[in-house]
């Protein structure tokens, strides 16, 4: 037998080859209830037991060529034009129905239309309608909204395609037990999918959470563990590991989690104690761990791959014997280039003392040429006020360098953003004129 999936469909279905041998992937033609059809082999020649083989057994009829597949895309092209035609027909008569899909057979002798609709659609007239201007056979047929996503496909909550429309032979039935079985929320956007009905996922793992259920106690049980006797508060299907409230433990102590295999079953449920004996407690559960072998060393990759890169020089052997010598003048210095004190390459940098000198013989020498300037006029006294008594030349050079010097330095003006004006200090130059 093949197997094969027509198009727009999950499911296979056999097909005698009549002794021609098929790939899959290869594109045939077989005979159907409604006539020839395209499809795509899904598996070559291969034994089938005679339990899944649906009697009357149809044969393939050829290979597929290039002018069917010329037909299959202008039947492509056919079936837009008709949706288009059917949702105008559905309007100008006013029927509570929405179009779903249009697919046409392989000879172009019948088109089905699917759509939806919440109740009984008299839908007479349209195929009249649709009848006369398609000059073929119309069949609408009414499915569910489980059969419309899996017609348009597009992505569930899980961010992969919906199972319906890549695998799923059928559908299959799915109910809120399923959900409590094995603990999800109950919450109805949450466990429903697009088409608004139950997730078809949760038929997955049903099997293995049934399984586990009957290994493991029920909620409220009344269990013997190695720290003594207690009530069962929950229990993980999966780990297969539940929580207990000891008899012994204080009001604001933890429940404790045990492993299935290290708690004795006393009572399964809610109910009393009186007439339980309770056994020895059982030892603890101690999950073997093998030590991991290496039958061969790891070798470590070089952080380089180039093998002419592999003698190259450490940073400390760039420097030499005066390595750590050199290390200390590599310090950065933020804000600036790095002061070189007599390094190689570059002149040593003059002292400072001796930049100062320069440029106070500079002042000096400009101070020199405006000599010839006029003066400053004196500025006119009080005369209110007395003259002061003059004094000889030896006392006055002292009160000068004593406290009024002093006080001269003191109240010297401060100027900001620029350098401080010296009228006639020490190393500065000539007062100037106005």
């Amino acid at each position: 037998m093949i197997s094969v999936r027509f198009r727009g469909g999950c499911k296979n279905y056999y097909f005698d080859p009549k002794g021609v041998q098929v790939k899959m992937g290869d594109q045939v033609i077989v005979e159907t209830a409604q006539g020839p059809e395209f499809a795509t082999c899904t598996e070559g020649n291969h034994e089938v037991e005679d339990s899944a083989i649906v009697k009357p057994l149809c044969a393939m009829l050829r290979m597929a060529t290039d002018s069917d597949r010329r037909t299959v895309e202008y039947n492509k092209k056919k079936e837009s034009e008709a949706f288009d035609i059917c949702e105008k027909k559905i309007a100008d008569h006013g029927l509570e129905m929405k179009l779903v899909n249009v697919s046409a057979s392989f000879d172009g002798n019948k088109i089905i239309f699917y759509f939806t609709a919440d109740g009984r659609v008299d839908f007479r007239e349209l195929v009249r309608d649709l009848a006369s201007v398609f000059r073929a056979r119309i069949e609408l047929r009414q499915i569910g909204v489980r059969d419309e996503a899996k017609m348009i496909g597009g992505l569930g909550i899980c961010g992969r395609p919906f199972c319906c429309s890549q695998f799923l032979d059928g559908f299959m039935p799915v109910s809120i037990k399923m959900a409590k079985t094995q603990n999800l929320s109950l919450n109805p956007t949450k466990i429903s999918g697009t088409c608004g009905r139950l997730m078809c996922c949760l038929k997955y793992e049903q099997n293995a959470y049934e399984d586990a259920a009957k290994r493991m106690p029920k909620v409220e049980s009344f269990v013997q563990t190695p720290d003594g006797p207690g009530n069962v508060k929950s229990v993980d299907l999966l780990r297969e590991t539940m929580k207990v409230a000891l008899d012994t433990a204080g009001p604001n102590e933890p429940m404790k989690c045990y492993h299935n295999c290290e708690v004795c079953v006393l009572r399964n449920g809610k109910g009393s104690r009186d007439g339980i004996e309770i056994p020895e407690r059982p030892a603890r559960y101690v999950e073997e761990k093998e030590e991991e072998t290496f039958a061969e060393p790891i070798l470590t990759t070089p952080f380089y791959m180039d093998r002419e890169l592999e003698d190259a020089p450490i940073r400390e052997k760039i420097g030499g014997a005066d390595s750590s010598e050199g290390s200390k003048s590599r310090r950065r210095h933020r804000g600036g280039r790095r002061r070189n004190k007599g390094g190689e390459g570059q002149q040593p940098k003059a002292e400072p003392s001796k930049q100062l000198q320069q440029a106070k013989q500079d002042k000096s020498k400009s101070g020199g040429e405006k000599k010839d300037a006029k003066p400053r006029p004196p500025k006119p006294q009080n005369p209110k006020q007395p003259k002061p008594a003059p004094q000889p030349k030896g006392e006055n050079k002292a009160a000068e360098g004593g406290a009024g010097g002093e006080a001269k330095r003191r109240h010297r003006p401060y100027h900001r953003g620029g350098r401080r004006r010296n009228k006639g200090g020490e190393g500065g130059s000539a007062p100037k004129t106005e």
